[in-house]
C-alpha cells in the first residue's frame, strides 16, 4: 500500500469538504470527526459510500453553478443590450378640456428627427395647437409666462409632425386646446410619434 502524503487534505464524514492536514473540525460545517488523508481507504464501507455521495452532490452543485452562470453571460450576449421604449415614439387618443394642453416629453440628440401627426376625433375638425419646447422654455410655459417655442403649428385639426433640433435636449410637445372653458368644448385627439435617429441616414425621407 502507497504511503500518504502527510500533506495531503482529508474529509469530512458528515458533509464531505476537505480538511486541512491536523485540523480538529470541518471548516465548513463545524464537525470535529474529519477523517485523515491516511485513513480515509480504511474508514467502514457506509463511510466512504457517504464520502463518495456527499462529494458527488458537492461536485454536482459546482458544475450546476457553473453551467447556469455560463447560460447567463452566453443568452446575455446573444440578446444584446435591452431595448427601452423611447417616450417619444408613442400614441394614442388624449381628451382636452377647454384650454387644457397634453404635452409629450423626452431627450433628443441633436440632428435627430421627431416624426408623427396628429387628428382630432371628436368633435371632428376640431382645431388644436401644438407647441415644442426646450428645457428652459418649457418651466415658463408651466408658470404662464412668456416662453418662445422651438416649433408650432397653430390652430388645426390634422397635421404632420417633423421636428428636428439643432442640439442636445430635453424637449416637451405640447397640444393644447385653444377655446375658452365658457365654451366647454372637450376636444379628443389621436397623436403619434415616432423617434427616428439620424446615425446612418442619408437624409430624412
Amino acid at each position: 500500500m502507497a504511503a500518504v502524503d502527510p500533506n495531503a487534505w482529508g474529509a469530512c464524514p458528515f458533509c464531505g469538504a476537505a480538511v486541512r492536514p491536523g485540523a480538529a473540525a470541518c471548516s465548513i460545517c463545524g464537525d470535529r470527526s474529519p477523517i485523515p488523508a491516511s485513513q480515509i481507504a480504511s474508514v467502514p464501507r457506509r463511510v466512504r459510500h457517504r464520502l463518495l455521495l456527499t462529494q458527488g452532490f458537492r461536485a454536482l452543485i459546482v458544475v450546476g453553478v457553473v453551467v447556469g452562470l455560463a447560460y447567463l453571460l452566453i443568452t446575455t450576449v446573444i440578446a444584446g443590450p435591452p431595448v427601452v421604449a423611447d417616450p417619444l415614439t408613442t400614441s394614442g387618443t388624449y381628451a382636452l378640456g377647454p384650454g387644457n394642453s397634453t404635452y409629450l416629453a423626452g431627450a433628443i440628440t441633436g440632428g435627430d428627427y421627431i416624426v408623427g401627426n396628429w387628428t382630432t376625433v371628436a368633435p371632428v375638425g376640431t382645431e388644436i395647437t401644438m407647441a415644442v419646447y426646450n428645457s428652459t422654455e418649457f418651466p415658463l410655459f408651466l408658470s404662464n409666462e412668456p416662453a418662445t417655442a422651438a416649433y408650432f403649428i397653430n390652430d388645426t385639426s390634422s397635421a404632420r409632425i417633423i421636428f428636428s433640433p439643432l442640439y442636445t435636449d430635453t424637449f416637451t410637445f405640447v397640444f393644447t386646446n385653444p377655446y375658452p372653458a365658457s365654451s366647454h368644448l372637450t376636444v379628443s385627439v389621436y397623436i403619434a410619434t415616432e423617434y427616428e435617429s439620424n446615425v446612418g441616414d442619408d437624409g430624412f425621407g
